[in-house]
């Protein structure tokens, strides 16, 4: 067994998925970790990878590559981030409805790069990307193997830390209008 297929089995047997995982220059092993919808967690019903489930998994990685006897100087292991890179089918499926980047690997129409929603193809087995350029939607089907690279887009929502002085600042604005939407 592969160093690869033991860490896949290793991080899968925890109950977690296995993102990307990759050998960098100077024994750097990164593993990147995601939580599966459904599944319960010691560590605690939260939506993302936490501190203590990055723990668990090193620790048991640690003990696993030893064992196999895997050249490594250092261990990374952490969440895949809020740009998520999407590498399987599974992966596409689970993310259905959101935003991605996607880069293809040939140009399509003079470009690689899109942005928009992911969505499934409305027939066959392949993905399309609804996205605007500029003047209306537009939709583009591609298949999985035409990627070479799709990630999430990062969706930050900064409003549920605005507090009381968010909301007495907008409170404040509301009244300063009319019915009509018309400053006084």
């Amino acid at each position: 067994m592969s160093w690869s297929q033991a860490v896949e089995r290793t991080v899968t047997g925890l109950g977690y998925e296995l993102v990307d995982i990759e050998r960098v220059v100077g024994g750097l092993l990164r593993v990147s970790i995601d939580r599966i919808p459904g599944h319960a967690y010691p560590t605690g019903e939260h939506e993302f990878v936490t501190v203590e489930d990055c723990e668990a998994v090193t620790r048991q990685l640690q003990h696993v590559l030893e064992v196999d006897n895997v050249d490594y100087a250092r261990l990374e292991v952490s969440s895949p981030g809020l740009d998520r890179p999407l590498k399987t089918l599974e992966s596409y499926a689970r993310f259905v409805g959101q935003q991605v980047q996607i880069t293809l690997k040939l140009p399509f129409q003079g470009r690689k790069k899109y942005e928009g929603l992911l969505a499934n193809a409305e027939e066959g087995d392949g993905w399309q990307i609804i996205f605007h350029d500029g003047k209306v939607d537009q939709v583009l089907d591609f298949a999985f193997e035409e990627v070479r690279e799709a990630r999430l887009v990062p969706v930050l929502d900064f409003k549920g830390r605005r507090g009381k002085t968010g909301q007495a600042a907008d409170a404040a604005e509301s009244d300063k209008t009319t019915d009509g939407g018309q400053e006084q």
